[in-house]
């Protein structure tokens, strides 16, 4: 049995149909040292290694202004993860807990997300730390910290 069809002890899973009812767009991939779910630490850093948020270059209009905040909120997909635990035991030490009551990467719809520090920009490319996903993951969403949404540094008006 796969790492992705096992269950622990005392965790559950249902039979679900496929998805279909709903379309995600990843406006880019991330690209980090995390080669394998081990290599992951099990929460982001911001003094951890830089990690490289590469957006499609038809969103690099979309980053104007992002050099303003410290702190971001990133979304991605877990495109690895299972999706059919209601229970689980992420420590394998036999406590079963809800899938909505962890953090887990196993969920129904398998949105990560990270606040990390902004570390710069280069064109369609936004370096941060604080990530703890697999390198290629696809990025969903960067958003500004809600805490510090007025920006440190007003953007430039575009031209």
């Amino acid at each position: 049995m796969s790492a992705k069809t096992r269950l622990r002890a005392n965790e559950t899973a249902i039979d679900l149909p496929p998805p279909g009812d709903a379309t995600l767009r990843f406006v880019g991939r991330i690209r980090t040292p995390f080669k394998t779910r081990a290599d992951c630490p099990r929460q982001g850093r911001q003094d951890g290694p830089e990690c490289r948020l590469e957006l499609d270059p038809v969103w690099e209009p979309a980053l104007h202004g992002i050099e303003g905040y410290e702190t971001l909120e990133v979304l991605y997909w877990l495109h690895e993860s299972r999706r059919d635990l209601v229970t689980q035991s992420p420590r394998d030490d036999g406590r079963t807990t809800g899938t909505f009551a962890l953090r887990s990467p196993v969920r129904p719809n398998p949105i990560g997300t990270s606040m990390v520090r902004f570390v710069r920009r280069e064109g369609p490319v936004v370096v941060v730390r604080g990530l703890d996903c697999l390198d290629g993951t696809p990025l969903l969403d960067i958003k500004p910290n809600r805490c510090q949404y007025t920006p440190q540094v007003p953007p430039k008006p575009v031209d």
